[in-house]
């Protein structure tokens, strides 16, 4: 059963893919993804191993909502701004299609994390293909085309979500800095809450909380701002330890401004 926090993301989800007028398939995508039980199933328990477990952040259903929530804004700005996605410029593949890929890659990426941290996002790689198989048959029906070439795009993009692996898509790259901004406070809540004497990798769980917020929107000289706002200098870890690495990898690079601000101090740009 899906929790208000993931039933209020869903809602975000679909208004924002409604906002961007698409035939639908992109918002049929959703709809089955988030409706799927196999899906529930494997993102709470990958919680459960990276929360209880390893006593790391959320990997569960919010975390790779908020991951598409993320994607679906980066793709709409890029779209806004006529940067064609991947299969658009390889002439294979429609924006929504694009999409789409993004998507399935964004709810899937860490269903690996049912496994446990090393090796991951293989790991969530050949879990999710046969749901994938079974999403993409209703999708594309009899297209087993579009089929082939949308789940190799969502592989792309599960895969190299770590960003320690080459990747060349756009819609790849979109993943990896979607799941990089992902790092407001409520992600660490629970292990803090959890945690007892100091452990090796705290840093990360105490720079997460003191992230207020996240903000993605249109830059003023390229066509995705990226705001991240904080109540202590500490955050500057997140962003310059996890964040930065993930652009640097990411094939949306180029696109991208990153700013940084603690309290009401001035911002700093890193991009």
């Amino acid at each position: 059963m899906r929790s208000p926090k993931e039933l209020v993301l869903d809602n975000k989800i679909i208004e924002t893919l409604n906002a961007l007028i698409l035939p639908g398939t992109a918002v049929r995508a959703v709809k089955l993804l988030m409706e799927d039980d196999e899906i529930q199933a494997l993102q709470e328990y990958a919680n459960t191993v990276s929360i209880k477990r390893l006593g790391y952040n959320d990997h569960g259903p919010v975390h790779m909502r908020t991951v598409a929530l993320n994607a679906i804004i980066m793709m709409g700005l890029l779209r806004q701004a006529g940067i064609p996605t991947s299969l658009e410029t390889e002439e294979c593949g429609s924006f929504e299609d694009s999409l789409t890929a993004v998507l399935i890659a964004a709810i899937l990426h860490d269903l690996g994390m049912s496994v446990g941290r090393q090796d991951h996002e293989l790991h969530s790689a050949y879990i999710a293909c046969p749901i994938m198989d079974r999403i993409l048959k209703e999708i594309y029906s009899g297209d087993i085309t579009r089929q082939v070439i949308v789940r190799s795009l969502a592989l792309e993009g599960i895969s190299g979500h770590m960003g320690n692996r080459i990747i060349h898509s756009l819609e790849a790259g979109v993943i990896l800095v979607a799941d990089g901004c992902d790092m407001k406070k409520g992600r660490a809540r629970i292990p803090m809450a959890l945690a007892g004497s100091p452990r090796v990798g705290d840093i990360h769980k105490y720079s997460a909380n003191s992230i207020e917020d996240v903000r993605i929107q249109a830059g003023r000289e390229k066509p995705i701002r990226i705001e991240v706002l904080m109540s202590s200098e500490v955050g500057l870890f997140q962003i310059e330890e996890v964040l930065l690495g993930k652009i640097a990898a990411s094939t949306a690079k180029t696109y991208i401004e990153l700013y940084a601000q603690v309290n009401n101090e001035e911002p700093k740009r890193y991009l």
